[in-house]
């Protein structure tokens, strides 16, 4: 498809013809709109692997936000059936994005300095009005741009004399009638390149990541405060008390899709993005999403450290103490600061609940929990655990599922630190509990690494 030149008016550059094609993909044997399907699902469960491999082989254990005891006897649910409602979600967002790709249909290119000679002629007009704002102060600004290009400053005079750039100009022919356009400045045309392939992807990219985050915001907020959506729908993820790497899209289908499928998606839409850009911004949003449930605060982490909605601050809101707050996700806090909902315990105060969660991970392992362990290498729920998460013992659900891994919640400024445990209260505890502690490595592998030594420790059920 060509593009005629014709221009009323030669007070600015003409804009250059240009002709429409196809876009080559970026790897010959796939189409770019299925890359983008793809990279996102290959960048979860790379990064994933790396955290289970943390895991697995203990590697960062200083790190840890939670002790693998917390994984095993705190989660109500198994890795069998983490892996598999996360595979379905994928399939999900898969399968809508290839209906949105037939709708987009091939990527075009070829207008590209085209583009860029568009934004030229905008910086141009631009320029032009800066002899009238440099009268506003008693400054001559033709005067100066010629003073300026006799000095040997030839392109910021012509830029100061509202765009005059004589010796730019060119020959050109017009319905068969020669005369001279004006032509771009060196500068114009580097600063509209700036403008065209760095500035404006990067507020797209800016403006597609605020979205999201305003999407995920309310949504999720929304999720905990009507009681119907939580016990329907956000309960599920909420099963993860201790998250870990690869659960991050363990969600209810319905929600799956409602809060990540489609905010990215509108995301995308919205701002306009090529199918390139997407690949980087559905990528970047699935990896940081895996980032923030990997159960790891790490220094190095470029993730954690580039933006404040990291790990440690996610991991607060899977804590029942925390689950009324830090609703943000994937990327910034500002909501969270903005409407009052981020949470505002001191740094003591966290450490002695986070502290408290591990010896209650610790006794009901080596006590048995009022229940026995089931095959799938949880910890079977009491039958209390059991009511509470049905709804049928409280008239509050959502107050229930709360409760559930916190009974009995620390006060906010706790005035006594807790005393560590003495010689003579461990050997209280008699040759029975003795006998189960030394078991508890292996049943806390059993959890983390699986026992049927899969790659992601899975276990099925039976």
């Amino acid at each position: 498809m060509a593009s005629s030149n014709a221009t009323a008016s030669l007070d600015l550059p003409p804009l250059p013809p240009y002709t429409l094609r196809e876009q080559e993909p970026l790897l010959s044997w796939i189409d770019d709109a299925y890359l983008a399907l793809a990279l996102p699902v290959v960048g979860y469960w790379v990064v994933s692997l790396f955290f289970h491999a943390l895991d697995v082989f203990d590697l960062c254990p200083q790190h840890r936000l939670h002790t693998p005891a917390e994984v095993l006897a705190r989660n109500h649910v198994s890795r069998a059936d983490v892996l598999r409602d996360v595979l379905f979600q994928q399939v999900l967002q898969t399968l809508t994005g290839l209906l949105l790709a037939l709708a987009d249909g091939p990527a075009m290119v070829g207008r590209e300095e085209y583009d860029v000679a568009v934004w030229g002629r905008r910086l141009r007009v631009a320029q032009s009005a800066l002899p009238a704002l440099l009268g506003l102060v008693g400054l001559d600004a033709t005067g100066l741009g010629l003073k300026l290009a006799k000095a040997g400053w030839p392109q910021l005079g012509g830029a100061l004399a509202g765009g005059k750039y004589p010796w730019a100009a060119h020959p050109i022919v017009v319905e068969g009638v020669r005369s001279v356009a004006p032509g771009f400045a060196r500068w114009e045309l580097q600063a509209a390149r700036a403008i065209y392939w760095g500035l404006i992807p990067s507020i797209q990219m800016a403006v597609a990541v605020c979205i999201l985050d305003t999407w995920q915001y309310f949504l999720h907020r929304a999720m905990h405060l009507n009681k119907y959506l939580y016990v329907t729908f956000h309960s599920r993820h909420h099963r993860l008390y201790v998250p870990y790497a690869y659960g991050a899209l363990y969600n209810h289908p319905f929600e799956g899709f409602l809060l990540d499928t489609a905010g990215t998606g509108i995301a995308y839409l919205l701002t306009g993005m090529t199918v390139r850009q997407a690949m980087i911004f559905f990528t970047l949003s699935s990896v940081k999403t895996v980032d923030d449930h990997c159960g790891y605060a790490l220094p190095w982490d470029p993730l954690q450290r580039l933006w404040p909605n990291n790990a440690a601050f996610h991991d607060i809101h899977h804590q029942s103490w925390g689950i009324k707050s830090n609703f943000s996700q994937p990327f910034f806090t500002f909501w969270d600061r903005l409407l009052g909902t981020i949470w505002t315990g001191d740094e003591a105060d966290k450490l002695a609940r986070y502290e408290r969660s591990r010896r209650a991970a610790d006794r009901k392992l080596s006590h048995g929990a009022e229940g026995h362990k089931r095959p799938d290498g949880l910890l079977q729920p009491s039958d209390s655990e059991l009511s509470d998460r049905s709804g049928t013992a409280s008239p509050d659900p959502i107050a229930a599922a709360e409760r559930l891994d916190d009974p009995q919640p620390l006060r906010r400024s706790p005035r006594k630190k807790a005393q560590p445990a003495t010689a003579a209260s461990s050997s209280s505890t008699g040759q029975q509990g003795s006998g189960s502690l030394k078991n508890l490595r292996g049943r806390v592998n059993g959890s983390v690494h699986g026992r049927g030594g899969g790659v992601l420790g899975v276990e099925s059920n039976h």
